[in-house]
């Protein structure tokens, strides 16, 4: 497999990730964004920790759909998530006008 058929392949996944997030932003009510990861979900629940002088983040989601491109099965009932970053949740609207662009969350 050449570079060109390798970066092709991967452009075609992220466009197919990024159609099936159009496709299913709808059915969820927050967005959250860890470090490593994008979910939808629509119950979501952070706990800020303390252990030993450091302070993390717990988040706890359900019913989620997770932005991961070698990721086969992407919608989860429960994820649970444990980062030292900060985590952004935003509460999605009903507007189907005001759905976030993706490339706008991940700063692309």
């Amino acid at each position: 497999m050449s570079s060109d058929d390798l970066e092709n392949y991967e452009t075609a996944a992220e466009l197919a990730l990024y159609r099936e997030y159009r496709d299913v932003v709808g059915l969820f009510q927050y967005v959250v964004e860890t470090e490593r990861r994008f979910y939808l979900c629509n119950k979501v629940d952070l706990q800020v920790r303390a252990s030993g002088g450091d302070v993390y983040f717990e988040v706890t989601m359900t019913d989620a759909w997770v932005w991961d491109v070698y990721r086969s099965a992407r919608l989860v009932k429960s994820v649970r998530v444990v980062t030292f970053k900060d985590v952004n949740i935003e509460e999605l609207s009903d507007n189907e006008d005001a759905i976030p662009d993706i490339r706008q969350l991940r700063g692309r």
